[in-house]
This record gives structure tokens, C-alpha cells and sequence, in this order.
């Protein structure tokens, strides 16, 4: 930290000034975890509970249009560096563009070398075991950068941040760390990052509340192709085995018109993909006071000039009649719907409190189907629900074939404490639920061949995204139904839509040659 650093997080909030050599800032790190602090930790956080949570549906949403950086907090970060390291969905990459774009305004440079950074926040997810054990490891693997640099910030944020047990864990294990927020108060960044420079404790800010709706706040978004834009926040579903309502809160949507100025925005500038993105991204609209859902605003999108709409993720209890009749209509709205199902058992779907039975979803998908003949299909499912019967897990197996879905995240149940399922005496075993993983496995390969057998020989558009992770001299992107391209061709066609044909077919990619625009007129693009 620089002298003008120093004096400017001084006039706001005054502290004597001291230069720290490495026994000081263990010294430190021991204060900022003191028994004291951690008792008033414990006695303010409200670990989730479903009967409460249920109840916030009437507590009223702010919108507010006026975020801004203070005068005083707007170049602390010059000649300085971040790196923030994200997990999860893309919603938790949307929240670190927006993390990426205050810290940039606030002077702070961008890094990819953790050696480099002043300042590393782990934007982290809490929806499987897994997740959160990286983040542990990432966590522990950064003591020696902090140990080598007493100034460094390290920051815990996301989902598992609004967890009791994550953020005891890390106030007992991990005292070095600076700075641990969560999902509702990004927004107050600025003063949280200010906050951890100058506080000899750890600085914990963890809303139980709901956050606002903030807009105007600025965002460092990934490249200039494809964009994602929030649309509303937070799940009010409350599946048993979900943490979500409670890390992420309530369902809060965004007005429609600052959705659709800022999609405007995107397209002036060229971006060629916008995905929407929510929780329960098609509950949109149900908690405004207005007679407006999804379908209602990608009416209103595809006719805005950007070539490709898209949005995730869906649920199949909102996904109405008008949503289908919207998408029906094609244009710019792209025929891939990831639609998750998480079982076909509709005993495993009541206990998992999904509110729809096999029956119904799949006439749901007999209705999507028949408006949109060429959508593409896919789905999330769960293996190994607490007491899941072979039977049960069949079901699910049978829904896969009588669906025919292109493609399938699949995932051993990881039981989320605070969550009701989490509750379940369950009786089956890893080896089994791993076996039945396998086998759904197995199911899920071979209809991800056939759908991109039906490719060969066949010309697609293209949104190309940049070059292959295998090969630098492959071009990759993506078709409209969501098909992963390889092709050779030159580097001016990244950020453009090209035709492409298809030569070779995998289970997962397609491989290809560039179609020149002559030739493309005399090929069937599908």
C-alpha cells in the first residue's frame, strides 16, 4: 500500500499507520478471530430455516438506481491488482463481472497470476460438497502468498459465504483470511475492501436479508461475444435438498424496462449472444405488480438486433403456455431449453418437493415439442436421492429415453446442511448411488451421439467463440441448439456467425470445414 493509499483510507476512517513485518501480521491474523468476535458471530447469524425463510415473500423489494463508488474509495486501488477466482454457475460468474467492474473503477488493475495480486476474492458456490472442499483447498493453498505479503487481501464471498458452519469454519481454520461477504451486498464492495484494510479483525458482512435490487452498478464483462444479463434473483422453491432460497433469497425481478435498455446497450456495442439468467428464471415477473412473465419479455427481445437470445435456469412448474407460445416463434429466441427434471420417479419428485409429477412434465415436453419441433433438449437429474429404490431410479432411466434428451448435467446427491433432506436417515450406498450414476452415465453418451449423428454432412451456423482449449489452430463455437464446433478457418471469424460443415460427428463436439458464402447458398443449413 502506497503513502496516498494509506492517507486516503485514513481520512474516512482514521488509524495510526503501521508497516508490518511477518511476526506482526500473525500477530494479527490471531486478533482478528477472537473468542469475543466469534460469540457475536454466532449469536447474530440466522442459519437457514425454511419456516422463516418461507414467510420473507412479504417483505418488500427496493429498487434502487443511484450505486455509485464514493470520491474518497475511487483510486485506493491504483498501482495495485485483483484476481478473483470464480465457482459455480453462471450466475456467480455474472456476480464477478460485477465484482471485476467496482474494483476496476476503483483503480485496481485485473491479474491472472495470484503472485501479482493485492487483492483475492473466491466467488464461491455452495450447491455440492465438492464445490465447497476446492474452495477450502484454494483457501489453504493461498496462507503462504499471505504469509510472504501481510497486505494482501483475501476475500471469501458467493454462496458459501451465506452458510453458519462455512463461515465458523473459516473464522476457526483459516484466521487469515481479510474478508468474507455474501450474495446480497456486493454492492457495498467498496467499503467492505476499505474495511478489510484497515480493521485488525476479519471483516464478516453477511446479510440474512434479502438484498435490493441495485442497478447501474458497472461490470467488467468476458470478452465482446456473448453476455449474460440477471433478470431476477433468488428461488422461492424451496426443493428439499436445495441451499439456493437460502444462500441466494427470495425471488426479486428486475424491472423489464432496465432488462431491455440493458440488452439495447449490449447490442449497440456488438455482442452477438445474450443468455438471462435466474435461479428460476422463468418465475420472472410473478413478485412484480404487473401482468408480465418471461414469455411477455422475450416478446419484446427478439426484437431487439442482437442475433442470439437464450436464458437458464428454467423450472418445469413455470414453464407456462405462453413462454412456449414466445419461443415458438423463433427468430433471435435460440430452440435449445435446458429444462431439469431431476427425476422420473414422481415419488422421489414429491420428497424432493419439486411440485410436478412424471406425468405432467412430460406432457409439458409433448407441448414444447410440438411448437418448437427442432428444440433441443436437455436436463439436470439427480442419482442417489436418500433412499432412492432401483425401481425409482428406472423410472428415471425410462424418462430419459421416452424424452430423448441431447444432452444431461448428471450428479450424486451431496446433502446440504440446513436443507430438510439433509435430515433423511439415508440407506443407500456411495458404491451403489456411484454404480447407477455409471449406467445414467451410459444412457446420456449414447443419445448425445445420436443427436450429433444427425449433423453429419449437414451445414450449421456458427457463433464462433474463439480458438479450441486443444488446439490453437482449430476455431471452436457454438450451433443455435447448443452443439460444441471444431473447425479450421481464419482468426478474423471469431465474434462472427459463420456456416460450418459437418464432416465428423463425436458424442459431445462436431468437427467441420468453413463453408465459403457462394457455397453456402446450395447446402441445407439446419
Amino acid at each position: 500500500m502506497n503513502e496516498k493509499q494509506r492517507k486516503e483510507l485514513n481520512q474516512v476512517n482514521p488509524v495510526d499507520p503501521v508497516e508490518k513485518s511477518e511476526q506482526d501480521n500473525l500477530s494479527r491474523i490471531k486478533e482478528k478471530t477472537s473468542d469475543d468476535f466469534m460469540k457475536y458471530f454466532e449469536a447474530t447469524y440466522e442459519p437457514p430455516n425454511m419456516k422463516k425463510a418461507k414467510k420473507r415473500l412479504k417483505k418488500e423489494v427496493q429498487y434502487h438506481d443511484d450505486f455509485e463508488i464514493p470520491e474518497e474509495l475511487a483510486t485506493i486501488g491504483e498501482g495495485r491488482k485483483f484476481l478473483i477466482r470464480t465457482y459455480g454457475c453462471q450466475m456467480n460468474e455474472h456476480d464477478t463481472e460485477v465484482m471485476s467492474g467496482i474494483l476496476t473503477e476503483m483503480g485496481f488493475e485485473a491479474t491472472t497470476e495470484t503472485k501479482e495480486a493485492d487483492i483475492i476474492l473466491l466467488n464461491t458456490c455452495a450447491i455440492r460438497e465438492n464445490a465447497e472442499n476446492k474452495v477450502f483447498g484454494e483457501i489453504g493453498h493461498l496462507k503462504p502468498l499471505k504469509m510472504e505479503n501481510p497486505d494482501l487481501i483475501i476475500g471469501v464471498c458467493g454462496c458459501m459465504s451465506q452458510e453458519e458452519s462455512v463461515v465458523n469454519k473459516i473464522l476457526k481454520k483459516y484466521q487469515y483470511v481479510d474478508l468474507i461477504f455474501g450474495t446480497h451486498n456486493i454492492h457495498r464492495l467498496p467499503q467492505l475492501v476499505q474495511n478489510a484494510y484497515l480493521s485488525k479483525e476479519m471483516v464478516v458482512e453477511v446479510w440474512s436479508k434479502e438484498g435490493d435490487i441495485i442497478e447501474n452498478m458497472p461490470k467488467r464483462r468476458h470478452g465482446k461475444i456473448k453476455a449474460w444479463v440477471n433478470i431476477m434473483y433468488g428461488c422461492d422453491k424451496f426443493c428439499t435438498y436445495c441451499i439456493v432460497p437460502y444462500t441466494r433469497g427470495k425471488e426479486r425481478s428486475r424491472r423489464p424496462e432496465d432488462i431491455i435498455q440493458e440488452i439495447r446497450h449490449l447490442a449497440a456495442q456488438g455482442y452477438k449472444e445474450v443468455t438471462l439468467l435466474g435461479q428460476n428464471v422463468n418465475a420472472y415477473g410473478k413478485d412484480l405488480d404487473i401482468d408480465y412473465g418471461l414469455g411477455d419479455l422475450m416478446d419484446e427481445i427478439r426484437k431487439i438486433d442482437i442475433p442470439r437470445v437464450k436464458f437458464t435456469t428454467s423450472h418445469p412448474r413455470d414453464f407456462d403456455d405462453r413462454l412456449i407460445e414466445v419461443l415458438a416463434k423463433g427468430g433471435n429466441l435460440m430452440p435449445y431449453i435446458h429444462l431439469p427434471v431431476q427425476s422420473g420417479s414422481s415419488d422421489i419428485l414429491r420428497v424432493m418437493a419439486r411440485r410436478y409429477t412424471r406425468e405432467s412434465y412430460l406432457e409439458l415436453v409433448r407441448k414444447i415439442k410440438e411448437a418448437i419441433p427442432n428444440a433441443a433438449l436437455t436436463t439436470d437429474i439427480i442419482v442417489g436421492f436418500p433412499n432412492e429404490t432401483n425401481e425409482q431410479f428406472e423410472e428415471t432411466i425410462s424418462l430419459y429415453h421416452e424424452v430423448g434428451f441431447e444432452g444431461a448435467y448428471t450428479f450424486i446427491y451431496s446433502p446440504r446442511e440446513g436443507t430438510p433432506s439433509a435430515r433423511i436417515d439415508d440407506k443407500i450406498s456411495m458404491d451403489e448411488k456411484k454404480e447407477r450414476l455409471q449406467r445414467l452415465n451410459a444412457v446420456v453418451n449414447e443419445y448425445s451421439r445420436k443427436a450429433m449423428e444427425k449433423y453429419d454432412g449437414k451445414t450449421v451456423k456458427v457463433l464462433v467463440e474463439g480458438t479450441s482449449k486443444k488446439n490453437a489452430k482449430v476455431l471452436a463455437g457454438y450451433t443455435e441448439r447448443g452443439k460444441l464446433v471444431n473447425f479450421e478457418g481464419p482468426k478474423s471469424a471469431i465474434g462472427e456467425i459463420v456456416e460450418v460443415k459437418i464432416t465428423n460427428t463425436k458424442t459431445w463436439s462436431l468437427n467441420g470445414k468453413i463453408v465459403e458464402k457462394a457455397a453456402s447458398e446450395q447446402v441445407e443449413v439446419i
